[in-house]
């Protein structure tokens, strides 16, 4: 199905490298104009290269595909108009948003200090609205365009040391659920990517986070979270398709890709409920919940005595 995206107008943060290049690269090869919106910063948002955006356009030019560089922040509410602005003023029109750009700042709750915090979640949670917000400004008039945003298991599940990442990624889900009612009307649909990637931001968690999180069972391999594999340019054939007419009738969702792998994640829902007439007190409360939604309750991190 060549030409999957011709004559659309797409934007792509964090598009300079890993999975937003990969995302960027493959929906100009299906026929989109890729606007590249990269500051070129390091992992943890420090430094400016300009010059990535602009390699990722030279790749596409080279390719045959059309291309504009981008280097404003999509941690400011005015760089996130900037970079929509971007598309109209090359390509007169915006039909794609993808929301790749993200930092880290990986730390432990109890030393993680509130620039740390701020920046992850300014970079992640606010520079999704940034561009979100005003790319629906213009599909709300033309009654048409696609949202996919990217959230992550460390959000979704929890990861040990990333409770800044974790609460921006699993407040984009959210965020994404709501746009996804807010703009279904009007033919806009909203989809979150949950990517399992080698990419920078994965390499850069130090081994003693990974050895804590594989002693208790999170970001390993299950049946419910399928292990880290593939690379940045897997993720991008169902990102493009996800952006395609295909797939208009794809809305509010959230799904976890790896390399051979496309899961839809399940919605939030009751599991277990007690119920009784009337108000509950703490002392039966005390002796149902054991006995009823306490049942082999899973703990992400069981209490372990101190060393001697």
């Amino acid at each position: 199905m060549a030409n999957l995206l011709q004559d659309k107008v797409a934007i792509v943060t964090g598009s300079g490298r890993g999975i937003g290049r990969g995302v960027a690269m493959l929906m100009a090869e299906e026929g989109a104009k890729v606007v590249v919106a990269d500051l070129g910063v390091n992992v943890d948002g420090t430094g400016l290269d300009q010059s990535f955006a602009q390699g990722v356009v030279l790749e596409i030019e080279a390719a045959g595909g059309v291309a504009v560089p981008c280097t404003e922040s999509v941690a400011t509410m005015a760089g996130g108009e900037k970079i929509v602005q971007t598309a109209v003023d090359n390509f007169g029109k915006l039909d794609i948003v993808v929301t790749c750009a993200g930092i880290l700042r990986d730390r432990m709750v109890f030393n993680m200090t509130e620039e740390e915090w701020d920046d992850v979640i300014a970079v992640h949670l606010k520079g999704t609205f940034s561009v979100v917000k005003h790319a629906c400004i213009l599909y709300r008039q033309q009654r048409s365009g696609r949202v996919i945003t990217f959230t992550s298991v460390s959000g979704l599940y929890g990861n040990s040391g990333q409770a800044n990442y974790g609460a921006a990624k699993d407040g984009i889900a959210g965020f994404t659920r709501v746009v996804a009612r807010d703009m279904g009307r009007y033919g806009v649909t909203s989809n979150s990517i949950s990517p399992g990637a080698a990419t920078r931001m994965t390499q850069s968690v130090p081994d003693e986070a990974r050895a804590l999180r594989a002693a208790r069972g999170i970001g390993g391999a299950s049946l419910d979270t399928p292990r880290l594999r593939g690379e940045g340019e897997d993720v991008a054939p169902f990102v493009t398709w996800l952006a395609s007419d295909e797939a208009a009738h794809v809305n509010g969702h959230i799904f976890h890709i790896t390399e051979g792998l496309v899961s839809l994640m399940n919605e939030p829902e009751p599991v277990k409920t007690i119920r009784k007439e009337g108000k509950w007190t703490v002392e039966e409360l005390a002796k149902v919940f054991p006995a009823t939604i306490g049942v082999e309750l899973f703990n992400p991190a069981p209490y372990q005595p101190p060393r001697e």
